[in-house]
């Protein structure tokens, strides 16, 4: 499970598709619907909120606005739109990381979504996102 800290503007199509299955993932796993993925680290930073399904939805709320921009149909009943606007944090050394990483996956799925990002030196995160100097976040797993 991979829930980017980074704008989902930067993935390519088979990455925004994972996102969208991934994040209505841990929106299940934070409603308590599934028993799986219950401790993913990948979760911590919405468990930790104060109110974490708002985070979820507001995280999934972006990924469906940006899915919309590329043609995409995804489900907007999966969201519950009433949630409260919030932000968490994620620290420039998270950023750094997610952008290597990824570029790796691009190198070989998506060339020319590679080639484009390359360059790009002003990654900027998800909306749900501002971000704090720091290292790679202590939930990440390498």
């Amino acid at each position: 499970m991979r829930i980017w800290s980074l704008h989902p503007k930067y993935l390519d199509t088979k990455g925004l598709v994972a996102l969208w299955r991934e994040t209505l993932l841990a929106k299940h796993v934070l409603e308590g619907k599934t028993k799986g993925y219950k401790n993913h680290p990948q979760l911590n930073r919405f468990k930790k909120a104060a109110v974490p399904l708002d985070c979820i939805n507001q995280y999934l709320s972006a990924v469906y606005e940006n899915a919309l921009l590329r043609g995409f149909n995804f489900a907007k009943d999966k969201i519950n739109w009433e949630f409260k606007s919030t932000t968490l944090t994620v620290t420039t050394g998270q950023l750094i990381y997610e952008k290597e990483h990824l570029l790796k996956k691009l190198i070989t799925r998506d060339k020319a979504q590679y080639e484009v990002l390359l360059n790009e030196t002003n990654f900027v995160p998800h909306p749900l996102f501002e971000v704090t100097e720091g290292e790679r976040e202590e939930w990440e797993i390498i």
